[in-house]
């Protein structure tokens, strides 16, 4: 029996690629970070206008140590007034930097760990009706502190460095009191990664 809504033959679940054709596009805020851009598309008979931020995309570590512990590093956010769990990332702001290697920089510069084995975890858009980040994460294993400390500034400054288990972290998500978007989703899919291994 087929579940309710299926259609026999149905493709696999997958986002869909859909170009529009843009009629006008326009940075209508450019900012030190990112900028935000307005564009105005046909979308089937209508012409619509939206506005989003303009991303380079970014990386993200989930750092997994011998002992089965990720680490997490808190670190304060102003558009949120919050210090928040999160996991080792950063920007793909380097011209033609490859992900892995922006993963690798920003381990080594958050947290001065190296890591012998990378596998990609998953990849998503963090805002897709206001941004089009798109963030890759990593699974990083075999770790290793690097030869010397990274000099932080900046909200880095005070970064507070937690291991927890996967369980101890999946528990804070559902239970709440965890809400940066990248941290749960990559707790989340190692959890269920672990599931099916």
């Amino acid at each position: 029996m087929s579940e309710p809504g299926a259609v026999a033959g149905e493709a696999l679940l997958a986002d869909e690629a859909h170009s529009v054709e843009v009629l006008d596009s326009e940075v209508v805020f450019d900012g030190r970070v990112w900028d935000v851009r307005r564009e105005r598309f046909a979308y089937g008979e209508v012409e619509l206008v939206r506005e989003f931020v303009e991303h380079p995309g970014a990386v993200a570590v989930l750092a997994v140590d011998d002992a089965e512990r990720i680490l997490l590093i808190q670190q304060y956010r102003h558009p949120i007034q919050t210090r928040d769990w999160e996991l080792p990332a950063g920007l793909l702001d380097v011209e033609g930097e490859d992900p892995l290697a922006a993963a690798q920089r920003e381990l080594a510069e958050e947290v001065d760990l190296a890591a012998a084995d990378w596998q990609p975890l998953l990849s998503l858009h963090t805002s897709p009706g206001g941004s089009d980040e798109l963030i890759t994460i990593y699974l990083a294993r075999r770790l290793t502190a690097t030869d010397a400390p990274f000099d932080r500034e900046g909200e880095e400054l005070d970064l507070t460095l937690r291991w927890v288990s996967l369980d101890e972290a999946v528990e804070a998500v559902l239970a709440g009191r965890l809400r940066n978007s990248i941290l749960i989703a990559a707790v989340l899919a190692a959890h269920a990664r672990r599931g099916r291994e």
